[in-house]
């Protein structure tokens, strides 16, 4: 009964995840999910972990996870946080560096799980608008109090910041938490990693949801100094001591492993992206630059509710946010080349 409900649980305005349809032969391109299966070293490697060790509990500090991710990104194994998924770092992130502080400098126009971690955490939030291009401009990101976070590239817009815009920001903001969330930055961009070691101040957190195909799995990582690695650790251990089951933990060993078939999958979504584009621009679709693995378009003659409805019809699945200033916007999972023809099929049949 809710009359049993902490206050802090009645406030909660829960984050909504994308549809999950349970109908068959949808072309689903709602919640970003990459449209090709994980490497097969992966598979192989998650097979091979299903055996008669499930009855044990996991390493409790994924430390052969953590050396392969920290041999990856030339780091030291202490600068290396994982959790389930990076909703979950994220979530402890919020807990560890933020919580109770006022001022956490963050784009309006974001990761729409960002508020819910600042109400459950006693965060207050200061918003920052994005420009007239829906873009982040990283002057505004100056002088903050509580620490900032923003997604690079940004989500639901697409839009990316260069390495020399993301230190700018760093160093506008040496005295609290820098956190740059790049569940996308494989799909174009340039990782903050090589930052680290630089600014004791940035924390940087990836998923395997994304350009790893891993989305069902449930691993995310964060990155940075020993020092904010191990404040994070004292939190998890303080929640979820096992965060990673030993199957998640072989199947993303491989999934750093197999570099090569990342690299070709990764190039394959940039691939499809640029001529889903062009496919969109062709139909008087305003896109907006992109280098994650969706776009971000508005049609001049058409409402994005009407085109949405309209495609559901037809059985595809896009996702539309019904929020100031981004109303009239459809975000567009990249899919794979017959995902796409049928998506574009479908709005000519709108259109024309």
């Amino acid at each position: 009964m809710s009359i049993f409900w902490s206050e802090t649980a009645r406030l909660l305005h829960p984050y909504t995840p994308g549809e999950q349809p349970k109908l068959n032969n949808l072309v689903k391109l709602n919640t970003n999910e990459n449209p090709y299966p994980p490497s097969p070293q992966v598979l192989a490697a998650m097979r091979q972990a299903v055996n008669a060790d499930l009855r044990l509990y996991p390493d409790p500090q994924s430390t052969q996870l953590r050396q392969t991710i920290a041999d990856y990104y030339q780091l030291d194994i202490k600068q290396v946080f994982v959790g389930n998924g990076s909703d979950e770092v994220l979530a402890l992130a919020f807990a560890t560096f933020f919580q109770g502080k006022n001022d956490l400098l963050l784009p309006d126009i974001s990761y729409s799980f960002y508020p819910v971690y600042c109400q459950l955490y006693g965060v207050q939030p200061k918003f920052i608008a994005l420009n007239e291009q829906f873009a982040i401009n990283p002057q505004d990101y100056s002088g903050a109090k509580a620490g900032v976070i923003l997604p690079n590239p940004n989500a639901p817009t697409g839009s990316l910041l260069s390495l020399p815009q993301i230190e700018q920001i760093i160093e506008s903001n040496r005295s609290c938490v820098v956190v740059i969330d790049e569940a996308y930055i494989d799909f174009g961009g340039k990782s903050a990693v090589t930052l680290i070691n630089r600014y004791p101040n940035l924390l940087v957190t990836q998923t395997l949801s994304k350009s790893r195909s891993l989305a069902g799995m449930r691993v995310g990582l964060a990155l940075g100094h020993e020092k904010l690695i191990e404040g994070l650790e004292r939190v998890k251990n303080s929640f979820n001591s096992y965060p990673l089951d030993r199957v998640a933990q072989a199947g993303a060993i491989a999934a750093f492993e197999d570099e090569d078939y990342f690299r070709q999958m990764s190039t394959q979504v940039i691939e499809n992206r640029i001529w889903l584009e062009q496919q969109l621009v062709a139909l008087q679709f305003k896109v907006l630059p992109s280098a994650a693995n969706f776009v971000f378009a508005t049609h001049p003659h058409f409402s994005a509710e009407s085109i949405y409805a309209h495609l559901r019809s037809q059985g595809v699945i896009v996702r539309h946010f019904a929020q100031p200033r981004i109303e009239h916007f459809l975000r567009i999972s990249v899919g794979t080349p017959e995902q796409q023809q049928q998506l574009i099929q479908a709005l000519q049949a709108l259109i024309f």
